[in-house]
């Protein structure tokens, strides 16, 4: 049986559910509804339940009643949860300054403020490719399973890529590599970088700017992904809106109607273009941001995007720390939603312990009983951490988020993105990280198959150079 994932209404109520509580919504009544209907909770970590044959048409129909009537409660945190951009804006006191207008002239200056090397792009491109390769096998497995295979190999906390040799048996059996990742992504299989929506998603936004340009709307994003993105190779949040626009929604119901994973963090995996292509221009690429994510996702969901690539342009230009770096994305998060709050505590807990473990283990303790493993507000806390307790080091926040489990290859991907700028240049990456690369990546994304990073830091550096006009 053919069991399509992510879309089927029955698959989405008990998500729904465990959003409206964390929302702060009163969904008890539907719960109920649901659960004497013979409804079941959502698929713990698989996109589909596991049940043996389709449901009946009576309980279909009564999921997707109840999808709609959940979308209808009051939720308290809609006032300090705002998704409308002047909403957000009004409620970040510190919102960033606009960066200056560009200079007039070829002869006039440019502040180093503005500007970003091909070379630290190319470092940007290899990091986040390093960083979803390392955290490819282990996605989807508990953080017991994560710790054990490390240490089973003598690579814990890694600094290597994940390997099978020398695992014991019982070991694997407990805890197998991700099934579809372990044939490209462990050390001994790895022959380039294998296709990853980690790296579609930044393939996809650099078509969409040389398309439609900075200034681009979120209906040409909608358009972009009609054009170019395979349903099969979307999850979550982006494949429910491409369903709802196939059936005719336009943006930003796209976003809401149906979709429990709004909140999740596929935004945030497309955020790093807004970033490199704005350099020290938060506010910049955080608008950016938000008019890509708001075509799937909501509130916390369309922050992360925002806190992403505010970070990341920032970090563009060479002249900030990590930590000022963290602080300019945090500057276009509202100061009282969860995101917000769950990232000043993770950086307050990465600040207060030498061992990354006890930092892991106290988000854990916080956001796992009430989180999906792929939401977005423990995983932008995570990838905040790891980059404040590794002061920005390459090595060590890649193998620090990677670590810490939940989405492991999204939140490698931002980090080593975010880490590769602050090195630099490709030269400054180790070469046991990126020689496995070849320099090439492989992608379902039309013409970009096989395409080098190098290349790709060329093609940016040309979109972030580009004269832009404002946006709409």
């Amino acid at each position: 049986m053919l069991r399509l994932t992510w879309v089927q209404p029955e698959d989405l109520v008990g998500h729904e559910l465990r959003q409206a509580r964390l929302d702060g919504r009163d969904a008890s009544a539907v719960a109920a509804r649901w659960r004497a209907a013979g409804g079941g909770e959502a698929p713990p970590r698989a996109g589909a339940s596991a049940r043996p044959r389709p449901v009946s048409p009576r309980l279909r129909r009564l999921a997707e009643d109840l999808l709609d009537e959940l979308s209808r409660l009051p939720s308290p945190s809609a006032d300090a949860e705002p998704t409308d951009l002047g909403r957000i804006r009004a409620l970040c006191l510190d919102w960033p300054s606009p960066r200056p207008a560009a200079a007039p002239s070829p002869a006039a200056p440019v502040s180093p403020d503005a500007s970003v090397s091909p070379a630290r792009l190319e470092a940007a491109w290899l990091g986040r490719a390093v960083g979803c390769l390392l955290g490819k096998p282990v996605e989807k497995l508990p953080l017991a399973g994560i710790r054990l295979l490390g240490r089973a190999t003598g690579n814990w906390p890694p600094a290597t890529y994940f390997t099978a040799r020398g695992v014991p048996r019982d070991l694997l059996a407990a805890y197998p590599w991700n099934r579809r990742s372990a044939p490209t992504s462990l050390a001994e299989n790895i022959d380039g970088m294998p296709e990853d929506d980690d790296l579609n998603y930044p393939l996809l936004n650099l078509l969409l700017l040389r398309r439609h340009g900075r200034a681009f709307t979120t209906d040409d994003v909608a358009r972009v992904w009609l054009d170019e993105l395979p349903p099969g190779r979307t999850f979550t949040a982006e494949r429910v809106a491409q369903r709802n626009l196939l059936t005719g929604l336009e943006p930003p119901d796209t976003a809401r109607h149906r979709n429990p994973f709004r909140e999740w963090i596929g935004a945030l995996i497309r955020a790093d273009v807004h970033g490199w292509t704005n350099p020290g221009d938060p506010a910049a690429a955080a608008g950016q941001a938000h008019r890509d994510a708001t075509l799937s996702h909501t509130a916390n969901g369309v922050y992360a995007a925002m806190f992403a690539a505010a970070v990341i342009a920032t970090a563009a230009t060479g002249t900030h720390d990590v930590h000022a770096c963290l602080r300019a994305g945090l500057a276009v998060v509202p100061p009282g939603s969860r995101l917000a709050e769950a990232v000043r505590h993770a950086v307050r807990l990465a600040g207060a312990h030498a061992d990354f473990d006890t930092v892991v283990d106290g988000l854990h303790a916080v956001h796992s009983p009430a989180h999906h493993w792929v939401h977005a507000v423990p995983n932008t806390a995570l990838i905040a951490a790891a980059l404040t307790h590794g002061d920005g080091d390459f090595t060590g926040s890649v193998s620090r988020v990677v670590s810490g489990g939940w989405d492991t290859d999204s939140n490698g991907a931002t980090v080593g993105s975010v880490a590769g700028l602050l090195a630099g240049s490709p030269a400054a990456l180790p070469e046991h990280w990126t020689a496995p690369l070849k320099n090439r990546l492989a992608t379902s994304v039309g013409g970009f198959d096989g395409t080098g990073f190098d290349t790709l830091a060329h093609l940016t550096h040309r979109e972030a150079t580009r004269p832009c006009p404002s946006p709409p």
